[in-house]
């Protein structure tokens, strides 16, 4: 009997073994997935200020039966549409309220678009136009370097803190970013197959209609720039092209309005139908017009912010972003305009990061999380340049391998220099601290807990590889290698502890004191937070909270307002230590039921606080 062939570790062995090649991706993708967004997932308490407000919004919906109009704390919310509660409050039925289903649709989002970012890089990650020949005709070289570059883009949008962080956070942002990005991505695939085909009649190919689907998921999470920004990309990548007549015909664009319509409207025409004007003046007039001509909330930065956030939030892979844009000559129209379908990946993830990136750098508030539609797309492009790098470059004449020899050292010596200032920075951290009411003893435990010391080191460490590997005029694969084994390191070793002192430190001490409010809590009593708004105790608590600030703040001002409490005789109080001092209370008229620094709960006299505020009130002027 012949003896049968063993897959043996190597690039050159791709094609000879598919099926081998396909469980090393599962896997790859499961290890890398799991370590950036699902462990210890749901071991860390939520995150105040916005993560507990989708979460309890979400638990609400299970609890009141209203799956059109969110609330929290028994207050309309209108902030985004209703998908992300929606799933959140499945994820509740099937696996119960805990911190790991409210933020599973988050870590399953961003699983999603890494998968699918590989995928596409797998199918269409050609490095070049030239090598973007029918399957019969690809050489194993291509192949090669089809998996080399899904493989290194799934682990660039893997395997960075903007993505990671985001992932791990049960808000809309990531939700938004799947259905954004799989609508292009769906897009792509469809346009890729319809080259050659003829214009069909009614339906469009099976891929159009996931871009339509995922389209109206992207309304459904974050509202009109779900549309907005897909159509803004696909209406300048076929415009570039002199394709937008053909593109608007083979995509049956009047169909898959219909499609997207019959999704979406229903609930928007519901919602409006139970809170009327209330809710367009807040849902499109304040979230959407005014975020985009306005500074909201106080979130205003300058016009280079996007720049510095793609720079430490994609880092280290963003020092390749701009050789990585350069290197596909956009300025060569023409060029692009005679390859097939096939070889547009690259010019398509081009059009994608610039023209959300432009859109969001106009907009006027300005918020991190803004930036996460980009990271797929940056992705594509820095594993598109580097799989060139790794298998293509020999066939480059010398007058341009002189030319990329040049253009990568460059990036290699920008890559040294960010690793060793995001060293420093790290490094320096504690020491930029400053006081934090909810978290006093933070900076201490940071110092303790060498965290900042070891990041540094780490980042450090790769730093001190990238200039030995220069020193050694090594090939562009082991600096590859090298950010890759540092960002795991990372993760492992900084970035994850680093969320547990967090927790410990700002949340578990007022997660506590929630815990105890139903037990504490007598018939009638009403909870109030005094000083300090933090929605996490209205989740963990399961009951209503009334929030008052201090004085001055018309919206909540126990001094202005006193009759906003109720008439029960005591009420549960969650406020400072130095609170008892302020409103002078004496030991009759309070009791302290528990105290977790820098928090406290305890029982105080109504009578006390209308006392103190009417004696205020008297002795103004």
């Amino acid at each position: 009997m012949r003896e049968q062939p063993q897959p043996t570790w190597g690039w050159q062995n791709f094609e000879q073994f598919p099926g081998y090649n396909r469980w090393l991706a599962i896997a790859g993708l499961t290890v890398i997935c799991g370590l950036a967004f699902w462990l210890f997932l749901g071991s860390i308490g939520l995150v105040d200020e916005t993560e507990p407000l989708f979460a309890e919004a979400s638990r609400q919906m299970t609890v009141t039966g209203d799956w059109v109009t969110p609330y929290f704390n028994g207050v309309t919310r209108f902030d985004k549409p209703p998908l992300v509660y929606w799933l959140t409050a499945i994820a509740y039925l099937a696996g119960g309220v805990n911190e790991w289903t409210a933020r599973a649709a988050s870590a399953l989002s961003a699983t999603a678009i890494t998968v699918g970012v590989f995928l596409t890089l797998q199918k269409f990650g050609f490095a070049s136009p030239i090598s973007a020949q029918p399957e019969t005709q690809i050489s194993p070289r291509t192949t090669r370097q089809r998996w080399l570059s899904a493989g290194l883009g799934a682990a660039a949008l893997a395997l960075n803190i903007q993505m990671i962080v985001w992932a791990r956070t049960g808000v809309s942002d990531m939700l938004l970013c799947a259905c954004l990005c799989g609508a292009l991505l769906c897009f792509f695939w469809g346009y890729v197959q319809s080259e050659g085909q003829p214009i069909p009649q009614i339906w469009p190919n099976r891929w159009y209609l996931g871009f339509y689907v995922l389209l109206a998921l992207a309304v459904l999470t974050k509202g009109p720039v779900g549309i907005v920004l897909p159509g803004l990309v696909i209406i300048a990548f076929s415009l570039y092209l002199g394709r937008l007549r053909r593109l608007w015909q083979e995509a049956k664009v009047w169909t898959g309005l219909g499609i997207f319509a019959v999704l979406t409207v229903p609930w928007y025409v519901l919602v409006i139908q139970a809170n009327g004007q209330a809710y367009i003046d807040s849902f499109f007039g304040y979230h959407n017009v005014e975020r985009f001509t306005e500074v909201v909330n106080g979130h205003a930065a300058p016009w280079y912010f996007y720049f510095l956030v793609i720079l430490v939030g994609f880092a280290p892979w963003s020092v390749s972003l701009p050789l990585a844009l350069a290197r596909l000559r956009p300025w060569r129209w023409r060029r692009w305009q005679d390859q097939p379908r096939s070889a547009h990946l690259g010019l398509f993830a081009l059009v994608w990061f610039l023209v959300i990136f432009g859109f969001f750098t106009v907009a006027v508030t300005k918020l991190p999380s803004y930036t996460i539609p980009l990271l797929p797309a940056a992705a594509i492009l820095v594993a598109l340049l580097w799989s060139h790098e790794l298998t293509q470059t020999a066939n480059l004449i010398p007058r341009q391998r002189c030319r990329h020899a040049i253009a990568l050292l460059i990036t290699a010596i920008a890559t040294l220099v960010l690793l060793t200032l995001m060293a420093i920075a790290i490094f320096i951290v504690p020491n930029l601290l400053g006081p934090d009411d909810a978290a006093p003893m933070m900076k201490a435990a940071l110092d303790q807990s060498w965290l900042t010391e070891i990041g540094a080191v780490i980042w450090g460490l790769g730093a001190v590889a990238i200039a030995l590997l220069l020193l050694r005029r090594a090939t562009w694969r082991w600096i590859a290698l090298s950010n890759l084994i540092m960002m795991v390191l990372f993760v492992s070793f900084t970035l994850t502890p680093a969320f547990f002192l967090l927790d410990a430190q700002r949340q578990l001490p007022l997660r506590t004191i929630a815990r105890l409010i139903p037990e504490a809590r007598q018939p009638a009593e009403e909870v109030i937070m005094v000083g300090f708004q933090k929605p996490s105790v209205v989740f963990y608590s399961r009951d209503r909270v009334q929030y008052y600030f201090d004085q001055g703040d018309s919206s909540g001002d126990i001094s202005q307002q006193p009759e906003k409490l109720q008439s029960q005789p005591r009420l549960l109080v969650i406020g400072h230590p130095k609170l008892i001092q302020d409103w002078q209370l004496d030991p009759p008229d309070y009791e302290i039921l528990a105290q977790q620094a820098p928090y406290l709960l305890m029982r105080v006299q109504r009578s006390a606080i209308i006392d103190f505020y009417e004696q205020q009130t008297s002795q103004s002027p």
